[in-house]
């Protein structure tokens, strides 16, 4: 943990609040383009949320095309076309090579360092970081934009110090992981200088069951489920496929987390609970089930009901659903008639779940919500309202599913802010000189 405080007011050309990944990428591109920059972070170390990113092991982007980012980031995509041409996954792996980091990818495009951990990374960046000249400061809180005519003009910290700038870029990160240093302060700052924030919602998060079901199949993992969300009256919300595990308290895992985003702005809304079918074999049409069941049963008659079912089913979720449609499952199973079996067929691929919402936003991987887009530039990451302030990752209303998005969205948005402070400094001097 580091220490280096602010003991006098000082001066820079770019001032960046925030030390993860938008931050210094901010701060990189800033310093490579030739300006004097200073980096701010309240904690004692830098990416202390990146560094426990995939589970310590540091999902740091996705292999994905721009075309395929952009249908992985159900929040505002389209708006990051220009970041992610500007610093694509690609520049970013590039970025990493010449550092010495070996990458490799993985399932879906997901990518991650081939011999370090996430924390390593990190500290990989902050080394680059000094060595390109950029000034970090540690356990330093923004608590005032110094705004004079529409302009920022650095800042005030917390202890009373001034920190003068040409530039300001806010990369704070949003308001889930509070733990790891993202407590919102972007939002606070932004407010000070006219900016609205759109709802603040938990994504990316496990969600929340009525009733003692999920209980009973706590700690269960299922792959390759299909889920089917709907409003209490039926009508259809969304849909997704992939892996699911079953908590005391509801269904995470990563297809449930892609719905996350959806029940919490229903749930918001005042949708009230929400309905989520399971079909746990998603290959299979209702039919084609209902015709594997009986081949089972006659190949097997003498054999219990229950037992055939758990041919199919793991045991918890095969007893769960024997409670949802009572009948004697001790019986042989070449007794049962063929609307039996497709009436097991039919629970199989709807399993029913109430929604009540999702755990909250302080447990949440990501931040649904934050400035709203249409007061930045999505060319520049530059304030529409305010000369000289710009803005970075999560503290932005964009948000991704897991895979490695929202950190290249972090990456992307962070080198072009970076870029743009210091070309927007650059014109800004040789303008004056132009008039003299």
């Amino acid at each position: 943990m580091y220490t280096n405080k602010i003991d006098e007011n000082i001066t820079a050309d770019v001032l960046v609040i925030g030390g993860g990944p938008a931050g210094m990428l901010a701060s990189a591109s800033a310093s490579a383009a030739g300006s004097k920059v200073i980096l701010l972070e309240k904690n004692g170390q830098l990416g202390r949320k990146m560094g426990i990113s995939g589970g310590g092991r540091g999902n740091l982007t996705n292999t994905a095309s721009i075309h395929n980012f952009i249908n992985n980031i159900p929040g505002n995509g389209k708006y990051l076309f220009s970041a992610l041409n500007r610093f694509s996954n690609m520049d970013f792996l590039e970025l990493l090579k010449t550092l010495g980091v070996p990458t490799k990818e993985e399932e879906y495009g997901r990518v991650f360092p081939a011999q370090f951990r996430a924390t390593e990374v990190v500290r990989i960046l902050k080394d680059f970081l000094e060595a390109s000249g950029v000034k970090l400061y540690y356990q330093v809180s923004a608590d005032k934009l110094l705004l004079d005519s529409r302009q920022c003009k650095g800042v005030r910290t917390a202890e009373g110090n001034i920190l003068h700038s040409q530039a300001v870029v806010i990369a704070t990160g949003g308001a889930s992981y509070p733990h790891t240093g993202s407590t919102g302060d972007g939002y606070r700052l932004a407010r000070q200088a006219g900016h609205q924030i759109t709802s603040l919602l938990p994504g990316l998060v496990p969600l929340c069951c009525a009733g003692s079901i999920t209980k009973q199949l706590q700690g269960l993992s299922i792959n390759n489920v299909g889920l089917k969300l709907t409003t209490a009256e039926g009508k259809a919300i969304a849909n997704e496929q992939g892996d699911i595990v079953f908590t005391h308290f509801g269904i995470s895992g990563p297809a449930a987390l892609k719905l996350s985003r959806i029940v919490s702005k229903n749930i918001a809304a005042g949708a009230g609970n929400l309905s989520l079918q399971l079909d746990v074999i998603p290959k299979l049409s209702k039919d084609q089930l209902t015709g594997k069941l009986l081949n089972l049963a006659g190949q097997q008659p003498k054999k219990a009901i229950a037992n055939i079912i758990k041919q199919l089913l793991p045991d918890r979720l095969a007893t769960v659903c024997m409670q949802m449609l009572p009948a004697d499952y001790n019986a042989k199973s070449g007794t049962a008639s063929k609307s039996f079996w497709r009436k097991i067929a039919r629970l199989t691929k709807n399993v029913p779940f109430t929604i009540t919402g999702t755990r909250p936003l302080t447990e949440a991987m990501i931040t649904v919500g934050g400035v709203n887009i249409k007061e930045i530039d999505p060319h520049t990451m530059a304030s529409r309202l305010v000369d000289g302030l710009y803005f970075a990752g999560e503290v932005i209303d964009v948000d991704a599913y897991t895979g490695g998005y929202n950190m290249q969205i972090a990456f992307s948005t962070g080198w072009l802010a970076g870029l743009s402070a210091v070309k927007k400094i650059q014109f800004t001097i040789h303008s004056k000189k132009m008039s003299l």
